[in-house]
Formats: C-alpha cells, sequence, structure tokens
C-alpha cells in the first residue's frame, strides 16, 4: 500500500488498518512456523505496511 493512498485516509480508518495488518502478520507467523508459507517475502511487506501505517497516524496526531 502507498503512503498517498494512506494518507487520505482518516485517522479512525489507519487504526483499524494496523489492526488487519497486525493479524495478517500474526497469521503470516504462523504459517511461517508451520512450513505452510509460501512467500515469505509477505512477512516483510506487512511489517513496511504496519510501519507506513503508524508513520501517517503519528504525523496526522502531530498535525
Amino acid at each position: 500500500m502507498k503512503a498517498s493512498e494512506l494518507s487520505a485516509m482518516t485517522k479512525e480508518q489507519l487504526e483499524e488498518k494496523v489492526k488487519e495488518l497486525k493479524s495478517e502478520l500474526f497469521g503470516l507467523r504462523f504459517q511461517l512456523a508451520t512450513g505452510q508459507l509460501q512467500n515469505t517475502m509477505q512477512l516483510g511487506e506487512v511489517k513496511k505496511d504496519i510501519a507506513r501505517c503508524k508513520t501517517i497516524l503519528r504525523q496526522k496526531d502531530q498535525a
């Protein structure tokens, strides 16, 4: 997800997105531990998306 798309979201939408991404990350970690994860690059992508969301949230809080 691009930062420009995230900056267009409201604070509540961003918080919900972070929750979604964290649950997705949990599922991916579980798949990795059980050996079912096909694409390990997904872990990094989801982590970066969480960081982007949190960065935008922080910017909106400071503004």
